[in-house]
């Protein structure tokens, strides 16, 4: 398996999208019964299977990330041969993960204790699992419009 399991919920949610998969491979909904009942791993094989083609899918379509912490805003541009970084950096202990730290950060851009830095980072062999680390370390897909309107601001 590349990425990890789905979790209950999600597969849930893609319910339909995964009685699709299995039947694209020939497996009624009885042959999934018996499957999963006598051969529980090749049950969990198409369920890892599936559950690499939908990350890959999200992977793929994926532009954006953002993984903020209290001191820390990491905004990402994940352009086609490498990632755009910026990064907001508090110097002092506002905690922006709060409605009143946030807006403190925004009332205060120009403080001394905001610091923005810029990188580019070129992605491995595998830009998917590139990705698909830093989700799993926090980061979540986003539209792009924190690091668009820090890019913006900065640049």
């Amino acid at each position: 398996m590349k990425y990890r399991r789905l979790t209950k919920e999600q597969f849930e949610e893609l319910h339909q999208e995964f009685i699709n998969f299995l039947a694209t491979q020939s497996i009624t909904h009885e042959e999934w019964t018996n499957l999963k009942v006598n051969k529980p791993e090749l049950a969990e094989t198409e369920l890892d299977v599936f559950s690499d083609l939908i990350w890959e899918g999200v992977l793929n379509k994926a532009e954006y990330l953002e993984h903020i912490s209290p001191q820390h805003m990491y905004l990402f541009h994940l352009d086609e041969d490498k990632m755009h970084a910026l990064v907001v950096n508090l110097k002092n202990d506002v905690d922006i993960t709060t409605t009143e730290g946030y807006n403190w950060l925004r009332e205060n851009l120009m403080d001394e204790n905001v610091e923005f830095l810029q990188a580019d980072k070129e992605y491995t062999e595998d830009k998917n699992l590139d990705k698909f680390t830093m989700i799993e370390q926090g980061a979540v897909i986003t539209k792009g419009d924190l690091y668009k309107y820090f890019d913006k601001l900065i640049n």
